[in-house]
């Protein structure tokens, strides 16, 4: 699909009957959010994938995730495996890509009634270098690689939250409450043994 020439999907087939999704970037933009949310299990964030993206709901959940994640990811087909380091989140950065909408585009993205996800994704990947948002993902970057000047180490150490964006935890409520168990286990021990 080329965005220049084809309309973009408001349907997704999923075997092979079509369903209405909401392709507005402010529903895709939760979804988003819910799958950055460390406080939510898989299952959870499945769920509001799922009842957020679709307005007519098939009945192949699996097959409906499947063809959401490719429209989510802006028709590709997977995610490219070596992204490298998380370096922005929709939440985190939400004030800063507002602003770097605005800035680079002249968009007040809180006035706009519709635009379509992917629409959305072509213009936040030509967002200006000169906005506060691309710097900061720009320093971001260069500390989580390694390439970072003194003074930029210093910068990021003195922003201290505000420049942290931790990667996602995709393991399961279990796998959670296993290391959780395991931690208490171990700290246990160490107030047995006299150390903490």
């Amino acid at each position: 699909m080329n965005i220049l020439v084809d309309r973009l999907p408001t349907t997704l087939k999923v075997n092979g009957q079509e369903y209405r999704i909401d392709s507005d970037f402010r529903t895709c933009l939760r979804i988003m959010l819910a799958f950055q949310d460390a406080e939510l299990a898989g299952f959870e964030k499945s769920v509001i994938f799922f009842e957020n993206l679709f307005i007519d709901k098939p009945e192949d959940v699996k097959a409906a995730l499947e063809n959401g994640s490719w429209f989510l990811n802006g028709g590709k087909a997977e995610k490219d495996e070596d992204e490298g380091p998380r370096v922005f989140g929709w939440n985190k950065d939400a004030n800063l890509i507002f602003a770097a909408f605005q800035q680079t585009h002249g968009i007040d993205l809180e006035a706009v009634e519709y635009m379509h996800w992917w629409k959305f994704l072509a213009l936040f990947m030509d967002l200006g270098s000169e906005t506060a948002f691309c710097n900061l993902v720009g320093m971001r970057k260069r500390v989580k690689t390694g390439k970072a000047s003194k003074e930029e180490r210093q910068m990021a150490r003195e922003m201290g939250d505000a420049f942290i964006v931790e990667e996602i935890d995709d393991r399961t409520v279990e796998e959670r409450e296993a290391e959780r168990a395991f931690l208490a286990m171990v700290r246990g021990r160490k107030a047995d043994n006299g150390s903490v």
